[in-house]
């Protein structure tokens, strides 16, 4: 049940992240999934308050994944098209 519910707030952060930085006509639930853990393996990493992937969901752990997950949609932007939005 664990890996559906992390799949699942995966999803709803990558979404998020899409809408802040507009990308979101551009990306599919799946990447948004994708973009949702990755994220927060980059805010883990970043900040060590804990995300989605090594703590208990809070709401602490929740922003701590979206905020990597806008760093994650920056530095894609970045790198394809030579600026952020």
């Amino acid at each position: 049940m664990g890996i559906i519910l992390w799949l699942i707030i995966g999803g709803v952060i990558g979404w998020l992240a899409s809408i802040i930085m507009r990308t979101d006509a551009q990306q599919g639930i799946f990447l948004n999934i994708v973009v949702g853990i990755v994220g927060a393996f980059i805010g883990g990493l970043i900040i060590s308050g804990g995300s989605i992937n090594n703590a208990p969901l809070t709401v602490t752990s929740f922003l701590v994944s979206l905020l990597g997950a806008i760093v994650l949609l920056a530095i894609v932007n970045l790198v394809r098209r030579g600026s952020v939005r």
